[in-house]
């Protein structure tokens, strides 16, 4: 993935962006910026090392006093956006990183600017530092957020404040005990921006990891309010249901399973090559004379570098099966080469998962 953003940074983006930073920085260089953004290591750079990178530029080019240093940051979004580009711009999450590494020290000056860079480009990563340094002060504030009339703003406040958030530091304090977050996600969970719920549910989604109780509680209390509040609290509880939770099973109306019977499991291809996929099958019975809502779902033991095996869970359906009726299940998986997966030779199994419940498992071998 970043190695395909990272070329959002084109020499046509910059020589933009320089124009713009000349119009709004005094004695602004283009030649000495561009030649200091294109240093010898760029090509070598990734994603967030780009940005990183570009920080420092700007920092050479900027004021040495943070609080002037956000006036042409101020000005040079202005200046953007006059120029057509939008909200959600990601090429210029360099703008947060900035406040990141200059303003941690000036903590009302950068509250302010990342109110207002965050509605023209998200912050998330920039405010962790800030609840690390200040939790207290920080989190104040970010409910304060949850209440702002920009909805960009408003999913701040839960996305900065996730304890496992993808691409950043975690906050180990808030994986420990997420009892401080609880205010801004029951602020927010009904909010009229399916964005900022989404944010809600992922930010549970994140706690249920570390603190599954505390999940299952809100769900319990928030479940059964509206349509959109029920899709949240599904959207939170995913980690949970591929752990086969039993009371988030029952939640959702996942019951029992003694009448379904999983036969005939069969891989139709044991020796899959890295690149293709693996086929399989299996029958799924419903012996009960009464429909069965089932999550149906199967896991790949995938063989890690030291020999041993570790599965991951995949879904296939959520639906009622009829009663007394046999469904032919067919699946195939892929093996195509992924910059998130790295795949290692050798014996791997499959297996079906029916209400968090694992079946039997199957081998088979993957090779180059």
């Amino acid at each position: 993935m970043s190695t395909a953003l990272k070329n959002l940074y084109s020499k046509a983006f910059f020589n933009s962006l320089s124009d713009c930073l000349g119009e709004v920085v005094p004695n602004f260089n283009k030649n000495v910026f561009l030649n200091q953004i294109f240093s010898t290591e760029w090509d070598q750079l990734e994603l967030k090392q780009r940005m990183r990178h570009i920080t420092h530029v700007l920092g050479d080019f900027f004021s040495k006093e943070f609080h002037e240093s956000a006036g042409y940051i101020k000005l040079l979004i202005n200046n953007l956006e006059q120029k057509g580009y939008k909200e959600t711009s990601i090429e210029f999450m360099f703008l947060p990183d900035f406040i990141e590494v200059y303003g941690i020290n000036d903590f009302d000056t950068s509250i302010e600017l990342i109110e207002i860079v965050t509605q023209f480009t998200s912050c998330e990563f920039a405010v962790r530092p800030f609840i690390i340094n200040n939790q207290n002060e920080m989190l104040k504030q970010m409910f304060d957020w949850s209440n702002h009339k920009n909805h960009m703003v408003r999913r701040l406040a839960s996305e900065g404040c996730r304890p496992r958030l993808p691409w950043a530091m975690a906050i180990s304090s808030l994986k420990k005990n997420p009892e401080p977050i609880i205010p801004i996600l029951e602020n927010l969970k009904d909010d009229s921006s399916e964005f900022v719920r989404r944010s809600v549910a992922n930010n549970l989604n994140d706690i249920s990891k570390d603190n599954p109780q505390t999940v299952i509680s809100l769900v319990k209390k928030w479940k059964g309010k509206t349509k959109e509040t029920d899709a949240l609290t599904k959207h939170a509880c995913r980690t949970l249901l591929k752990q086969g939770n039993s009371e988030i099973m029952e939640l959702f109306g996942f019951g029992t399973i003694e009448k379904i019977k999983i036969v005939d499991l069969k891989v139709h291809n044991p020796i899959v090559k890295v690149g293709n996929y693996l086929e399989f099958s299996f029958k799924l019975i419903n012996t009960d004379s009464i429909s069965s809502k089932i999550r149906l779902e199967y896991g790949v033991y995938y063989q890690k570098a030291n020999g041993s095996l570790s599965k991951k869970v995949f879904k296939i359906s959520e639906k009622d099966y009829l009663p007394k009726s046999t469904n032919i299940i067919n699946r195939k998986h892929s093996f195509k080469i992924i910059t998130t997966r790295k795949f290692h030779i050798g014996e791997h199994q499959v297996s079906v998962i029916v209400n968090g419940k694992e079946f039997e498992k199957i081998g088979f071998k993957l090779t180059e």
